[in-house]
């Protein structure tokens, strides 16, 4: 995308950039490939490599790749590969310019040069942010998914692949069959043992390839893949950011980046071939990331599920807007206390009630105005690791949890609604790789229970284990009923009295 820079505001680039903000004036060699080149990288492993970078040094630089989309790379580099991350929240508006990348490409086109430099000796980290969706995860098999087109097609064409998991074995194969150096695989995706999970999927992918001893025995002895915890709030680019960066500094970025103020990145210290001085810069390293993971995939992704669908429903276009309407905060504070909070064991350095103030704080922020329909989007890749463990844990007391019922319901009411019933233009705003199939299911019947037992008998979303608990299947089609016939708030006040 060439710079559209407004008449009035130079293009952003290393001459125009303030003095004032945070900018690298020379980058390092490269020592990072990050596949997945969104706003969320950007603003998180992007600046906490740059702060890293600029105090303690190091050969660091980030040689980013999108998968699919040119619009970032483009923007970026046409702007000496720079761009703004606009903290935004009702008492503060920071800008900050991270100047870490090396390089900004996307689209399958380019995929042979991500490779070249995968397979470099200098590089010394594969980081990926491709969201739950990129993994290619089957809940059938709960491995990776050896049907989904993607795999099918790396596993016939190794020169040009087109998944995540594909370009990180076929990179870890030319390495191997070069110098054979170590190299860290780092996932910093809202996946639950997102580094086991990773290494995980490699392995099924190779053990798919023929003669994979050697590429196996590599990996094994030379690979490591540590777990992360990622929490920021990263709403998508809107005008409005491009223009308060413009009115801020007075230059006019393609592609800033809004994000709240609170970050948190915990991760384990396993990397084979070192990394930047993170834990310098306010990461922290532990041996229980783990307990961060669940915390903040249930906590704050699974209220963040319900809270984008519930709000949808009700017309509200944003998190904030959600969050304040009494029956949805009712709704936030039963589920987090009553349906998430007994199902795991908070981090020893935290405490519940000091981490959900905080949530509320971070729902609440107005400014920011985070959308309902992007935190809706993929709800069928993220919602069965957010809700199947807490669904189980509360069945083999007897008990079904009446609000995590709700949210898939408002979720299939959102994305694939029955004929006659139109869920708003937010929810219709909502993007999911399942919809054309669970529209396809909709169409077949006008019975909320007969589809709801179709999604969970025949859609390969939720587990099979999920699927036979008769009594949260039969919970979340009486919700969807309700949703349909009687509206969203009465369908939340039937949860809150049998809760």
């Amino acid at each position: 995308m060439a710079s559209t820079s407004s008449p009035q505001y130079p293009a952003l680039n290393k001459s125009t950039a303030p003095e004032s903000v945070m900018l690298l004036k020379s980058t390092p060699r490269t020592g990072i490939v990050h596949i997945g080149l969104g706003n969320f990288h950007r603003a998180h492993l992007a600046f906490y490599t740059a702060i890293a970078v600029r105090d303690f040094g190091g050969d660091w630089g980030i040689y980013s790749y999108s998968l699919r989309s040119t619009v970032i790379a483009d923007a970026m580099t046409s702007q000496d590969l720079l761009y703004c991350i606009a903290t935004i929240s009702p008492t503060s508006e920071a800008i900050v310019i991270p100047g870490i990348h090396t390089a900004a490409i996307g689209g399958p086109d380019h995929v042979g040069q991500v490779l070249a430099e995968i397979a470099k000796d200098s590089t010394k980290i594969i980081s990926l942010t491709v969201t739950e969706a990129g993994y290619l995860i089957s809940q059938s098999t709960n491995g990776l998914n050896m049907q989904a087109p993607e795999i099918i097609h790396d596993l016939e064409h190794p020169e040009s692949p087109r998944s995540a998991i594909g370009i990180i074995v076929r990179g870890l194969e030319l390495r191997a069959a070069d110098h054979g150096l170590p190299v860290t695989v780092l996932s910093c995706d809202n996946l639950s043992g997102n580094g086991d999970r990773t290494k995980q999927l490699v392995f099924e992918f190779i053990d798919s390839l023929p003669d994979s001893t050697r590429l196996r025995t590599y990996v094994n002895e030379h690979v490591t893949f540590p777990n992360s915890m990622v929490d920021r709030i990263v709403p998508g680019t809107e005008n409005r950011h491009i223009d308060m960066v413009e009115s801020r500094l007075g230059i006019h970025d393609n592609s800033p980046v809004p994000a709240e103020e609170f970050t948190m990145w915990v991760i384990e210290d396993r990397f084979a071939a070192g990394r930047p001085a993170w834990e310098k810069v306010g990461a922290i390293f532990s041996d229980d990331v783990a307990a961060y993971e669940l915390m903040k995939l249930r906590l704050l992704n699974g209220t963040h599920s319900l809270l984008s669908y519930l709000g949808a429903l009700a017309g509200q276009e944003t998190i904030p807007g959600a969050r304040f309407q009494p029956y949805i905060e009712d709704a936030v504070r039963t589920i987090l206390y009553k349906e998430f909070l007994p199902t795991f064991a908070m981090p020893a350095a935290l405490t519940a009630d000091g981490y959900i103030n905080q949530l509320f704080d971070r729902w609440s922020n107005t400014v920011l105005g985070d959308r309902t329909s992007r935190v809706g989007s993929d709800g069928s890749t993220k919602l069965p690791q957010r809700i199947t463990e807490p669904v189980i844990f509360h069945a083999q007391s007897g008990n079904t949890p009446q609000f995590i019922a709700l949210t898939v319901a408002a979720w299939l009411a959102c994305i694939a609604p029955l004929k006659g019933f139109y869920p708003g233009a937010d929810a219709d705003a909502m993007k999911d790789p399942a919809k054309s199939h669970l529209v396809q299911l909709a169409g077949l019947t006008t019975d909320p229970a007969v589809f709801v037992q179709s999604v969970f008998a025949t859609a390969q979303i939720f587990s099979p284990e999920l699927g036979a608990l008769t009594n949260f299947v039969e919970c979340v089609a009486g919700y969807l009923q309700q949703i349909i016939y009687e509206g969203i708030e009465k369908a939340a006040l039937t949860a809150k009295s049998r809760s």
